[in-house]
């Protein structure tokens, strides 16, 4: 699946709520397998969305220039 960046946070909560509002006209309008795929939509969402901001929270660890091994290491 796609891997979101973290910059991508804010586009995420803006389709958030675009597809939220979508959701209620679907709801009004009593569209059952639209209401159906935007839930579906909105469960991806959310967890890429999750994912992206747990990104934010880790540790970046520098592990240096790989170098060929030579004499004496």
């Amino acid at each position: 699946m796609l891997h979101v960046n973290p910059k991508m946070i804010n586009r995420l909560n803006e389709l958030e709520q675009d597809l939220l509002t979508r959701r209620q006209h679907a709801q009004h309008e009593n569209w059952l397998g639209e209401i159906e795929g935007i839930d579906l939509t909105l469960t991806y969402l959310r967890t890429k969305r999750d994912e992206a901001e747990r990104l934010t929270h880790r540790t970046v660890i520098q592990l240096g220039i790989p170098r060929a091994r030579g004499d004496g290491d």
